[in-house]
């Protein structure tokens, strides 16, 4: 069984297309768990109309506390063995899910996929998140510089003994689930994109400026957080 772990926030403009291009990848007993931190508006009710039709979607009031714990949130209503992290305003090209389910067949524990990086009517602008960004596998060049971004990540339900709980602190919720399964479980980086990553100058990440006092401070507390859970299982 397939989760796919859909944080939502103000998401009203882009959900749809988004949900709509998961669904047609999704076996029958598969959901889509959509938690929403801001209740009540736009969002939930595009959400609610699409679970009339569908029923493999789910809806759930987020915490009101940000993107990381609506992530945990998100998280915690799945029940598949499969983990798909998913944004609310990109668009899943048609072969996502069985080429990331083909990794997990050969041992894989977390798989990340590369992505288009498309503007917000998915002109593409960046043939490679992969090369814009440098990623690559490697504890401290992703404590450094963080390879792992969500939206194109899946995980294996047995590494959430590790990664739970998510610190409350830490920078991103992608960036430790990327950083635990690196260290407990086998990691797979998938060259093609399998989606198009929407940039409209909204996005929840990747947008904001960050001091480099931030950073460091984030660092620090990350690579505390990490030898806690590998030393004192904390």
């Amino acid at each position: 069984m397939i989760s796919v772990a859909l944080a939502a926030y103000k998401g009203e403009k882009y959900i749809y297309e988004q949900i709509k291009s998961i669904l047609p990848q999704l076996a029958p007993g598969d959901e889509i768990i959509v938690s929403d931190d801001r209740p009540g508006g736009i969002t939930e009710k595009i959400v609610r109309k699409m679970m009339e039709k569908d029923k493999r979607i789910k809806y759930v009031e987020g915490k009101g506390k940000g993107v990381v714990a609506n992530f945990v949130n998100a998280i915690r209503h799945c029940r598949g063995d499969k983990i798909f992290l998913c944004d609310q305003d990109d668009v899943w090209l048609p072969d996502k899910v069985k080429l990331v389910m083909r990794e997990f067949e050969q041992g894989a524990d977390l798989v990340l996929h590369n992505a288009y990086v498309t503007d917000k009517k998915l002109r593409i602008t960046d043939y490679s998140f992969f090369e814009l960004r440098g990623s690559r596998k490697g504890i401290m060049h992703n404590i450094v510089k963080n390879s792992y971004m969500g939206c194109c990540m899946a995980f294996d339900r047995k590494m959430l003994k590790k990664i739970m709980p998510v610190p409350k602190s830490v920078p991103m919720h992608d960036q430790w689930i990327g950083l635990i399964c690196e260290i407990y479980g086998n990691v797979v980086f998938l060259d093609q994109p399998l989606i198009y990553h929407r940039m409209h100058g909204s996005n929840v990440t990747g947008t904001s400026k960050t001091s480099f006092a931030q950073k460091a401070e984030w660092r620090r507390y990350l690579i505390t957080r990490l030898y806690r859970r590998v030393i004192f299982k904390k």
